[in-house]
């Protein structure tokens, strides 16, 4: 059922680094978001992949993991993700690419979610740093990272309390909490 497509992908942080996902796995999501809807049909999106050990260790110093965990460094090197896909925005074709690449990130996790996987999509990213560790050329813009493997932890949904916000938080048993706005709380009534 879609609802539980939808429940599972959650933004996963901790993975068991021994789970490969390989080059063929990382073009079937692509592929994935390359069927997804592009404003004007543009499709002005790149993709570089990364599943090797030495492309994903100049990728991952790039980027920044739960903002709201201040304590948390990110994953140790165990639970890093096997693979990444990094979304570029090619300025040739259009210098705005609205909310493309989140439809097409979107497409890209719940495809990995359907394969027994489930990535993290990144926004806090060190773009100069990774622009000059991979040698990106300077038309493409970077737009977001995806980490992607198997998930190490547990998520956990629950509806957001009245007087609580909204930060997710781990348990002592490193279970990650993710409070969620109630449903009446997010439609506006007329």
């Amino acid at each position: 059922m879609f609802r539980n497509l939808i429940t599972k992908n959650r933004s996963y942080r901790r993975f068991d680094n021994s789970v490969t996902v390989n080059q063929k796995i990382l073009k079937e999501l692509v592929g994935l978001a390359r069927m997804s809807p592009s404003a004007g049909n543009l499709q002005p999106l790149k993709y570089i992949l990364s599943s090797g050990p030495r492309t994903n260790s100049l990728i991952f110093p790039c980027l920044k993991w739960a903002g709201y965990l201040k304590q948390w460094k990110g994953p140790s090197e165990k639970e890093r993700p096997s693979a990444y896909i990094i979304i570029l925005g090619d300025t040739g074709i259009t210098r705005t690419f609205g909310c493309d690449h989140g439809i097409a990130a979107q497409s890209i996790l719940l495809g990995a979610v359907e394969k027994g996987f489930g990535g993290c999509m990144l926004g806090a990213i060190e773009r100069s740093k990774l622009k000059n560790a991979l040698k990106i050329p300077t038309r493409y813009e970077i737009l977001l990272v995806i980490a992607i493997g198997k998930p190490l932890e547990k998520v956990v949904l629950e509806t957001k309390k009245r007087n609580r916000d909204i930060k997710y938080w781990r348990d002592k048993r490193t279970a990650h909490h993710v409070p969620k706005r109630r449903l009446n709380d997010i439609i506006l009534k007329r």
